[in-house]
C-alpha cells in the first residue's frame, strides 16, 4: 500500500476481473443514468512536492506560540518521537476499526494492551477500549450509574465546563435531575454535596485535579457519596496519576478522563481520547467495545471482543449506549506513550509539571496575583487574580510570543507542563513586570 494510491490500476483491475467485470462503470451499473456523476469539477492534480508546499504556506497561517501557559482541558506536553513513528505506520494509521475482529489480531491486541495500562495508571480493574472524549466518558460514566430507583446526578460546579455542558445535553435527553453543586475556593464543598444527596442519588461526579487546579477532597466526597448509596466517577488528568492517588486508591466506582495529554498533540482541538475505567461489579455496563483475551482451538493465545453492550449486537432498547466504536488511533498513541515513558518517566513528568506549576504561582505572587484556592493544594494549573484586565494583559503577553493563562471570571488560569522552562517562565514574569510598570 502507498501513501497516497491505496490501490494501482492492476490491482483494481484484478479485482474487476475476480468478479467477472470489465470496468468500474459495469460495477455500478446498477445505479440510473441519470443520477451518475459524470465528472467532478477537481482542480488538477499536483506532484508530492508541490501538495507539501502548498500545505507548509497554509500551516504559516496559523499563529504558533514558542511559549505557552494555558492549559484548561488540552494540555502541551513533550512528545517522544517513537509515538508517532509507531503510529504513522500505515497498517495501524489507514486501518477501520474491525467489525469481524477476530480476524485482526493485531488491532485487536494493540487495544486489549491500552486497556491493560489503563487500569493499572487510574488502579481501576477494568478498562473499555476508549470513548470519543473526556467530557463523553463522563456523561456516559453517569448512565452507567442509574439504577430503577436512582436517576439523579450531582456534579461539581469545578469540573471542566465544556465537560458541564456535555453532561447537561446527555442528561436532558433522558430526564435526568443535575445538581451542581456551588464552588468554595476553587473547590467542590463536601459540606454542599453531604446536603444534596438523597435517595434518588444515582452517581457524584467530581473532577480532580478540577478545572482551576484544585486537588479535592476525594476522600471526603467518596465518604459521603458512598454514605448515602451513590456511585462515584472521578475525572482525571492521566499525568498527574504519574504522582497522586489513583482513582482506585481513593475507592471511586468509575475513573474517566481526557486521555490527549498522553501523546497526543493539541491539533486545534482533536481529534482526542476518551478513556473509562470501572470496578469489576460494573464491567457490563461499560459502554462501547471491550477486548478480552482468550485461546483458539490450538491453545494459543488470541483476542476477541467482548462484552459488547452496544446497539448493533442487543437490541437497541436494552443497549446501554449508542457509542458503537472507539478511538482506536488515538488509543494505540497513548498506549505507545505510556509504553516509552513507563511508571519513572511519567512520574518524572508529573513531578516536573508540579515543581515548574508552584515556581511560577510563586513569582508571580510578588507582582500582585493572589491564589484564588488559598491554601489548597493544586497539580500544574492554578488560578489567580489580576493587577490589571486579563484580557488585556494575555494580549499584551501575545505580542511578545507567550500564550497566558485562560482569562476566567476576572482572573487567570494558568497552566505549566515540562515544556515550560525556568528561563520561559522568568521571561513571562519579566514581561509581566513590565506591562504592570514594575
Amino acid at each position: 500500500m502507498g501513501s497516497y494510491i491505496p490501490a494501482t490500476g492492476e490491482e483494481r483491475q484484478a479485482m474487476l476481473q475476480a468478479i467477472g467485470l470489465t470496468s468500474v462503470d459495469e460495477l455500478f451499473d446498477v445505479v440510473p443514468e441519470a443520477v451518475r456523476v459524470k465528472n467532478l469539477d477537481l482542480p488538477e492534480g499536483l506532484s508530492e512536492w508541490e501538495v507539501s508546499q502548498t500545505m507548509a504556506s497554509l500551516a504559516e497561517k496559523n499563529r504558533v506560540f514558542r511559549s505557552v501557559f494555558r492549559g484548561a482541558g488540552a494540555y502541551r506536553h513533550y512528545i517522544p518521537s517513537i509515538v508517532k513513528t509507531v503510529t504513522s505506520k500505515e497498517e495501524f494509521l489507514t486501518a477501520y476499526t474491525p467489525y469481524q475482529a477476530e480476524i485482526s489480531q493485531g488491532v485487536l491486541q494493540s487495544i486489549f494492551e491500552y486497556q491493560t495500562q489503563m487500569c493499572e495508571l487510574t488502579g481501576m480493574e477494568v478498562s473499555n477500549a476508549s470513548v470519543y472524549d473526556g467530557a463523553v466518558a463522563a456523561a456516559e460514566a453517569i448512565f452507567m450509574c442509574q439504577e430503577r430507583k436512582r436517576t439523579s446526578v450531582v456534579v461539581s460546579g469545578a469540573a471542566d465546563p465544556q465537560t458541564l455542558a456535555v453532561i447537561k445535553t446527555y442528561c436532558e435527553s433522558r430526564d435526568v435531575p443535575v445538581t451542581i453543586l456551588p464552588v468554595d475556593g476553587c473547590a467542590t464543598d463536601p459540606a454542599a454535596l453531604q446536603a444534596v444527596l438523597a435517595g434518588d442519588t444515582a452517581a457524584v461526579y467530581v473532577q480532580s485535579p478540577n478545572y482551576f487546579g484544585v486537588l479535592e477532597d476525594m476522600d471526603a466526597i467518596v465518604s459521603a457519596a458512598h454514605g448515602a448509596g451513590a456511585k462515584v466517577i472521578m475525572g482525571v488528568n492521566p499525568i498527574s496519576l504519574g504522582l497522586l492517588k489513583t482513582p482506585g486508591e481513593y475507592g471511586v466506582d468509575i475513573a474517566v478522563g481526557e486521555g490527549q495529554p498522553l501523546g497526543m498533540p493539541l491539533s486545534f482541538g482533536g481529534p482526542y481520547l476518551g478513556f473509562m475505567t470501572c470496578k469489576k461489579a460494573m464491567m457490563r455496563k461499560l459502554p462501547g467495545r471491550i477486548v478480552g483475551q482468550t485461546t483458539d482451538a490450538q491453545g494459543n493465545r488470541c483476542f476477541v471482543l467482548t462484552l459488547q453492550a452496544r446497539e448493533q449486537h442487543i437490541r437497541r432498547e436494552k443497549a446501554s449506549s449508542n457509542i458503537c466504536s472507539n478511538e482506536a488511533l488515538c488509543a494505540m498513541t497513548a498506549s505507545v506513550y505510556l509504553a516509552a515513558m513507563g511508571p519513572r518517566g511519567l512520574r518524572q513528568v508529573a513531578e516536573t509539571c508540579a515543581a515548574h506549576a508552584h515556581y511560577l504561582a510563586g513569582e508571580l505572587a510578588k507582582l500582585g496575583f493572589s491564589l484564588r484556592s488559598g491554601e489548597k493544594p493544586f497539580f500544574h494549573e492554578f488560578c489567580t487574580d489580576c493587577p490589571m484586565d486579563p484580557a488585556l494583559l494575555c494580549a499584551k503577553l501575545e505580542e511578545r510570543g507567550i500564550l497566558g493563562g485562560l482569562p476566567v471570571d476576572g482572573g487567570i488560569l494558568w497552566c505549566c507542563t515540562e515544556l515550560n522552562t525556568k528561563a520561559d517562565m522568568d521571561q513571562l514574569i519579566a514581561v509581566i513586570g513590565e506591562v504592570l510598570g514594575k
